[in-house]
């Protein structure tokens, strides 16, 4: 899928994919949805899309993520996710980014974990 995207979206995404994979040893990287890849660890951490004219990255539980950085630009406002729309290859902060993916997976191992195990009983 990124070797497909032959302008400056293919590098992009190409960066993008590996602050996540480098944020932690235990992410998992998956292509679903009509090849979009996502990323998970301890549950689902964001799925980027390739538009006509952006990237678009959105994390799952974005809206409980402190974003320092002002990483989130999307149009995402609902009560769980959020976005980061890149719209050329120098809108990527990539240390910020991976700060980002990092309060992610913490999050999901401090509340999504502890939910799970709710469930269960």
């Amino acid at each position: 899928m990124i070797a497909g995207l032959e302008d400056w979206r293919g590098p992009l995404l190409a960066r993008v994919r590996q602050g996540f994979l480098a944020a932690d040893d235990a992410m998992i990287e998956e292509w679903k949805w009509m090849g979009s890849p996502t990323w998970s660890c301890d549950g689902l951490v964001a799925v980027a899309n390739p538009h006509k004219q952006k990237i678009k990255i959105t994390f799952a539980h974005g809206a409980a993520l402190p974003d320092p950085a002002s990483l989130f630009n999307g149009k995402d406002t609902g009560a769980t996710r959020r976005s980061i729309d890149l719209f050329a290859p120098e809108d990527l902060d990539e240390a910020a980014l991976i700060a980002l993916i990092r309060a992610a997976i913490a999050y999901n191992r401090t509340h999504l974990k502890k939910n799970a195990g709710m469930k269960n009983r």
